[in-house]
């Protein structure tokens, strides 16, 4: 019996020995996982709300709060311009700015098409109440100014708004055929009647480009217009080239050079004094004093 009674003390005490090591392995592997998950969430990016479109949007489609959503992104690479809120109350000091303040119910219109989930911009919507067009492109202080073109003049079809180009005038100077940079990099706002930049018409050819321009610059492509004719010119997206002044006359660029007028050479002038010997009159020369 006594036997019997000391084999289970044995048995129990092996046992409690037992557990006692797996419970202190226990606890040293969740304080493990424990400091690992501490230092991972330390290490982890700092997350950020991005609003973004809920639904597509097509250009011009106007939309309000229910179509909008959030996402967390990881912070430092969210695109410039986006709203980390849909709505919150308007106050002089907020430091940012969300998509609507609380109280307004016009909804806003896309100036360009987004997928789903796409980040919207505050640069791509209009504010609200206003519709797409050629007026919520234009930047502040500037105006709207078409120019007339075709084929040869337009850059083939190319163009889209947003887009930058260099103005070139053409015609009569004087009496001279002349060429010559107008202005520089200007922004392209609307082809023909559309101010959308995924417009499907990729080569259609336009009749008129409206491009932004400050009102002086209006007045002198309105005369450059009227006294010759405007070509247009693409600007790279990756262009840093500050351009100077350009002008080129058609005897300059097809080598041809005015005939030079004839020099008149003066024979050098003679003074002389006449003198009689006797019946003979002497001729004698001397400086000329005048």
């Amino acid at each position: 019996m006594r036997l019997i009674f000391g084999l289970v003390l044995a048995l129990g005490i092996a046992l409690a020995g037992f557990a006692v090591h797996m419970a202190q392995g226990y606890i040293s592997q969740a304080q493990a996982e424990r400091d690992y998950l501490r230092q991972a969430q330390a290490q982890a990016p700092v997350l950020v709300d991005l609003v973004v479109a809920k639904r597509p949007l097509q250009y011009g489609e106007r939309f309000s709060m229910s179509d909008l959503t959030t996402i967390r992104v990881e912070a430092g690479k969210v695109p410039e311009a986006s709203f980390s809120q849909i709505v919150a109350p308007m106050t002089p000091d907020a430091p940012v700015k969300p998509v609507f303040f609380e109280g307004e119910t016009r909804p806003r219109a896309a100036l360009r098409s987004y997928e789903p989930f796409e980040p919207l911009l505050a640069t791509k919507i209009t504010e609200p109440g206003v519709d797409a067009g050629i007026m919520a492109n234009l930047s502040p202080n500037m105006r709207a100014f078409t120019i007339n073109v075709d084929l040869a003049t337009g850059v083939s079809g190319f163009l889209r708004p947003g887009d930058r180009v260099d103005v070139y005038w053409s015609g009569r100077s004087g009496d001279r055929d002349v060429a010559k940079l107008l202005e520089t990099n200007l922004k392209v706002i609307a082809i023909d009647q559309s101010a959308d930049a995924d417009r499907s018409e990729a080569t259609m050819i336009a009749r008129t480009v409206t491009t932004e321009v400050s009102p002086e610059q209006v007045a002198a492509l309105t005369l450059a217009q009227s006294a010759g004719k405007l070509t247009l010119s693409l600007v790279g997206a990756a262009d840093t080239m500050v351009v100077g002044a350009i002008e080129i006359d058609r005897d300059s660029l097809l080598g041809i050079v005015a005939p030079q007028e004839a020099v008149k050479v003066e024979a050098p002038r003679v003074c002389t004094i006449k003198t009689r010997k006797g019946t003979e009159m002497v001729e004698t020369e001397i400086p000329c004093t005048n």
